[in-house]
């Protein structure tokens, strides 16, 4: 079987139904965070483009959108571009977002010239020197590649909240049984995860950093059992292409374990606090070039 996800077209095949209620969501400070951290960069108070790279159904996209002039998303997922496009006509940003459905690896794909770039834990998934790259090229001297993700290694207590817990542990349990012990990305599998060393990527691309925000997540989160199979079924290493035929049959147990885990259907949950990495081109030695 394959060894890894690049260019994968299956990665996230069939998730985007999923994607937007299941994934727990970022840090609600993020925006103001990322606000502040930003500021000073050209362009980055409300007149400047954001290109999210990797940007699934919208959703950092979508919360950042009024900190920019323009919002373009890429994702190689055509169910993840028509969630991101629908979503954004419901919040009245049709008008200032534009829905790209390529792979990063296909950039510049005439997209023009950026602000910032996010990658909402996305970067991992793809071909990170030539993106990185890429990217720098398609950013302003002195612009911003932004990388956000849920903050690795965090231990969220759920004691004294009103309901169980999600049993992670029985799920990654139920999961193996149907797809193996060896975790599964798209047409292959990640024995060794998923890779590392972000910042010597980065740095032989060219950027300087990283400067470290960790916005503190945390909040009392309620969860139905809905919700639960949602997340599940969002995940690469659970997409629901991977199951195939059996995938009404994995859907059932995971249900049945849900209720045993809680016969009400409901779940507590803390939100995970959110890291973000931001990395930054070169700037003229005469200052900050505008838009």
């Amino acid at each position: 079987m394959p060894q890894g996800p690049l260019g994968d077209d299956l990665l996230f095949a069939g998730t985007a139904a999923y994607y937007r209620r299941g994934r727990l969501p970022y840090a609600p400070g993020l925006p103001g965070a990322l606000a502040g951290a930003l500021a000073g960069t050209p362009g980055s108070s409300g007149d400047g483009r954001l290109l999210d790279v990797g940007c699934g159904p919208g959703i950092l996209a979508l919360d950042l959108a009024h900190l920019f002039r323009e919002v373009v998303g890429v994702d190689p997922d055509a169910g993840m571009i028509a969630e991101a496009r629908r979503e954004a006509a419901a919040r009245g940003l049709a008008g200032k977002t534009r829905w790209v459905r390529a792979a990063a690896e296909e950039l510049p794909a005439g997209l023009g010239v950026f602000t910032v770039a996010t990658f909402g834990q996305s970067f991992h998934w793809m071909a990170r020197g030539l993106v990185a790259a890429t990217v720098r090229d398609m950013l302003r001297p002195g612009g911003a590649f932004v990388h956000v993700a849920d903050l690795k290694g965090e231990r969220l207590a759920t004691g004294g909240l009103p309901h169980p817990a999600v049993p992670y542990e029985a799920i990654d349990g139920l999961v193996k049984r149907y797809l193996g012990p060896v975790r599964r990305a798209g047409r292959g599998t990640l024995p060794q995860g998923t890779p590392g060393d972000e910042a010597g990527v980065l740095a032989r691309a060219g950027f300087s950093g990283p400067l470290r925000v960790v916005v503190p997540g945390g909040q009392s989160l309620e969860r139905n059992r809905d919700d639960v199979v949602a997340e599940v079924l969002s995940m690469s290493y659970s997409a629901p292409h991977l199951f195939g035929p059996r995938l009404p049959a994995f859907e059932a147990d995971l249900r049945r374990l849900l209720h045993d885990a809680s016969p009400t259907g409901l779940f507590s949950a803390r939100g995970p606090s959110t890291e973000v990495r931001i990395w930054r081109t070169p700037q003229p030695e005469d200052g900050p070039t505008p838009l």
